[in-house]
């Protein structure tokens, strides 16, 4: 089943308090999805280039960033928490990307970027949420997601949000039914899977097309004839997210906006918390339209 939620921020007076009102929206979903849950959090201020990783209780981070830094040539720091670790990176980020799962197949790098910071886990979703501190964090935006595990065994790095490229993230609610054949074609256009969610291989499709040199909306646009099953996706951006239902809509989603901020979800109950909500536009995103926010506003894309 699986539930969803995003929030993008126009009022920077509200930058501080990004974590402490998603939050709840997560809260909101968990009957949706009470087996894993995991978030996106684009930061505020200035660019950081950053791998979101993943790894076995005991991991030596130290020692991954010894050999990336050593092998690329510029610095590296670690921030561990929990099995997780960013690290903050001096060279060209999918460079070490490539670079540290080469050397380290063992770990999951979750996410790339010069500003998203993803974090998931197994279990209840809001014990992720305190987990990883998500009420003390602030920025512009992020998306998160609650699941309920139907196409994989329930494991963190299963869970959700998958990354499509620099600074840019997905997550989920449905199933595709040729996730098997599409990942084979991407696999031979140098795409690295490390998971076996059909999720991640949506992920990947987009990123895939992005590195061809689509826009995001020519992406979904083409995600849109090559997905074939049934879902609503939530794409992150370093600018913004998008929303794309397929072209049946079966499963669930509502939008609302208003003047401070714009915010998605699988059930309007993890919405109606917001501040000012009560002047919210609020509709039901349409089949097969691509809708989109960034710093210059909305724009939809049938």
């Amino acid at each position: 089943m699986c539930g969803i939620v995003g929030l993008f921020l126009k009022d920077e007076a509200l930058f501080p308090r990004l974590g402490a009102l998603m939050a709840p929206m997560l809260a909101e979903m968990t009957e949706r999805g009470p087996d894993s849950a995991g978030f996106a959090i684009y930061r505020d201020g200035p660019p950081l280039p950053t791998l979101s990783c993943l790894a076995a209780p005991g991991f030596d981070w130290d020692a991954a960033a010894a050999h990336l830094a050593q092998a690329t040539g510029a610095p590296v720091t670690v921030e561990t928490i929990s099995d997780h670790a960013l690290l903050r990176v001096g060279s060209d980020l999918r460079t070490a990307r490539a670079t540290l799962i080469a050397a380290f197949p063992q770990v999951n790098v979750l996410a790339s970027g010069e500003a998203i910071e993803i974090f998931k886990g197994i279990g209840d979703p809001m014990a992720v949420a305190r987990t990883f501190g998500l009420e003390g964090r602030s920025g512009t935006h992020g998306i998160a997601h609650t699941r309920m595990a139907t196409e994989s065994a329930v494991t963190t790095a299963g869970s959700h949000p998958f990354s499509t490229g620099p600074d840019t993230c997905l997550v989920h609610n449905g199933s595709l039914s040729n996730h098997f054949l599409l990942r084979s074609f991407l696999e031979a256009r140098g795409e690295t899977l490390q998971t076996e969610n059909d999720s991640e291989v949506a992920a990947a499709f987009l990123s895939w097309r992005m590195r061809e040199g689509d826009t995001l909306d020519q992406a979904l646009a083409a995600a849109l004839k090559r997905l074939d099953g049934f879902y609503t996706l939530t794409i992150g951006t370093r600018d913004g997210f998008a929303v794309l239902r397929d072209p049946i809509a079966c499963k669930p989603a509502v939008l609302a906006e208003t003047d401070q901020w714009v915010a998605m979800a699988s059930e309007f109950r993890a919405i109606a918390p917001l501040p000012g909500v009560e002047n919210a536009r609020i509709w039901e995103p349409e089949p097969g339209t691509i809708y989109s926010w960034g710093r210059d506003g909305m724009r939809a894309a049938a």
